[in-house]
């Protein structure tokens, strides 16, 4: 098994950044802070017609690929801090449970069922919503379509979400919807990969922003990027970049490749659904902590320039602490994988 990333994968990622950059600006983005929708249905479409949520759907009606590739597209995403139900979109799309999703004609948002309040985002736009259990691979994922109505009883928008980008309603409760087939493992899999790689894209974006205001910023005549501290804060950056997107890329070939997970689970004594499961928890713990720890790191390399509204790094450090909290927080996951041991 190759871990590594080709150049396939390299000319993939590339044309999803141009894709976005032409198509999806952060200043283009930016215009819908506060908004009920985060993202037009026209954007949405974009993201849909360049084969983002069918990466992983068979051929004809989809592209084929796998998580390995996927990855990389949401790493990209998440670089650009693309909004939207990104994750819920693409599920449904890979298990074909909601007409339109693959092709972008439909949005899926996507709930964590688990304690604290049940809090939806993107609601106006949903088309479905995906409740996926705890962490329990013998409960059943269930689909709520129609998803609750943003104006219907019981349901409350949250008047400032920690993230403008992503609008948040609080609903009393959520009704029982239909059990989607697909196992409830298999999502939480993907899903937590894809949000990984969202959150690799966050880390490796804030390093990047942190190391070009380091060649351009000058203080006592020289570019504060020659200053010790603020190399070693950088190069903490990249390790913490780089550890995270391995883990995610190395999850995503051992999801892709069951023979493999078949032969490396006999050798660690453990179960293939156990296996993968490790590597998968381990490189969302990984990703959170590195997109939390950059984002930080970047607004002090910025000073006081990194607290301003105008500078994107705050969004990258509240929306990396919103995807913190899907799919197992820090805490949980370190605990989770610690357990294997």
């Amino acid at each position: 098994m190759d871990f590594r990333v080709g150049g396939d994968e390299r000319e993939l990622a590339e044309g999803v950044r141009a894709m976005v950059a032409g198509r999806l600006p952060l200043e283009h983005l930016r215009a819908n802070e506060g908004a009920a929708q985060a993202i037009s249905a026209g954007d949405w479409a974009a993201l849909g017609e360049t084969g983002v949520f069918a990466l992983t759907v068979p051929e004809p009606e989809g592209t084929g690929l796998g998580l390995a590739e996927a990855v990389v597209v949401f790493e990209e995403l998440g670089r650009a801090l693309v909004p939207g139900p990104l994750v819920g979109t693409f599920l449904a799309a890979s298990s074909g449970v909601v007409t339109g999703a693959a092709d972008g004609r439909a949005q899926v948002g996507l709930h964590c069922a688990g304690p604290g309040p049940v809090l939806v985002a993107d609601l106006p736009s949903l088309d479905g919503l995906l409740v996926l259990p705890a962490y329990d691979r013998r409960s059943t994922p269930r689909l709520v379509a129609p998803a609750p109505a943003a104006d219907g009883p019981g349901v409350t928008r949250v008047a400032a979400p920690l993230d403008p980008l992503t609008p948040l309603w609080r609903l009393e409760s959520l009704p029982a919807g239909d059990p989607v087939a697909e196992a409830a493992g298999a999502m939480r899999r993907d899903g937590s990969l894809l949000t990984a790689a969202l959150q690799v894209g966050h880390a490796a974006e804030a390093l990047d922003l942190a190391v070009a205001y380091a060649k351009e910023r000058h203080q006592f005549g020289k570019p504060i990027g020659s200053f010790q501290a603020v190399k070693h804060m950088c190069a903490d950056m990249l390790v913490r970049a780089e550890v995270a997107r391995a883990a995610v890329h190395a999850a995503a070939c051992l999801a892709d490749d069951p023979d493999v997970v078949t032969s490396e689970a006999a050798a660690a004594r453990c179960t293939p659904v156990e296996l993968v499961d490790r590597a998968v928890m381990g490189a969302k713990l990984l990703a959170d902590e590195a997109a939390l720890a950059n984002a930080r790191a970047a607004i002090q390399v910025h000073g006081g320039m990194g607290y301003t509204w105008e500078v994107p790094l705050h969004l990258h450090l509240k929306r990396a602490r919103v995807l913190a909290t899907t799919f197992g927080a820090p805490a949980e996951l370190a605990l989770a994988v610690a357990a294997f041991a």
